[in-house]
C-alpha cells in the first residue's frame, strides 16, 4: 500500500462554521484548530474531513454546469425526514423535493451533500451523547 488516507479536505470561506455543521451532521468532534484549518474525526489521531479557509471560494450551484458540484458527502441516516429538518435547523438548504428517496442539501458554504436511508446491510445508527 502505497499510501493512506489522511483527511478529506473541503475549501470554504468559514472553516469554524462549516467544521461545526459537519461535527454535528457526522456526531464527531472537532479535534484541531486554527485560523485557517479545522478537522472534525474521531480522536485527535484518527483522519476526518478538514475544511480549509479559502476566502475566494466560489461555491457550487445545484444544476448549474458553469459552477457544478465540486465534491459530495453522502450521509446515511435513520430516519430521513428527522435528520431532515435538523440539518436545515443547523444552516443546511434543500436541494431537493421533500419526497425524494434520498435529499440533496447544500451546506452552510454552499457545498452539495445527500442525507441517504440507511441500507439494510450498515448497522443501525448510534445518536451521539
Amino acid at each position: 500500500m502505497p499510501g493512506r488516507l489522511h483527511h478529506v479536505v473541503v475549501d470554504c470561506p468559514r472553516p469554524e462554521v462549516l467544521a461545526e455543521f459537519y461535527s454535528q451532521l457526522l456526531g464527531l468532534p472537532i479535534t484541531y484548530r486554527s485560523g485557517d484549518w479545522v478537522v472534525v474525526s474521531e480522536s485527535e489521531t484518527t483522519s476526518g474531513i478538514a475544511f480549509q479557509l479559502a476566502p475566494d471560494h466560489a461555491a457550487p450551484e445545484w444544476g448549474n454546469p458553469q459552477r457544478p458540484q465540486q465534491m459530495h458527502f453522502d450521509v446515511m441516516v435513520d430516519d430521513l425526514d428527522a435528520v431532515s429538518s435538523e440539518v436545515m435547523s443547523w444552516g443546511a438548504r434543500s436541494l431537493s423535493d421533500e419526497g425524494d428517496r434520498s435529499r440533496v442539501f447544500a451546506d452552510p458554504a454552499g457545498h452539495t451533500f445527500c442525507l441517504i436511508p440507511r441500507p439494510t446491510w450498515a448497522p443501525p445508527i448510534e445518536p451521539t451523547p
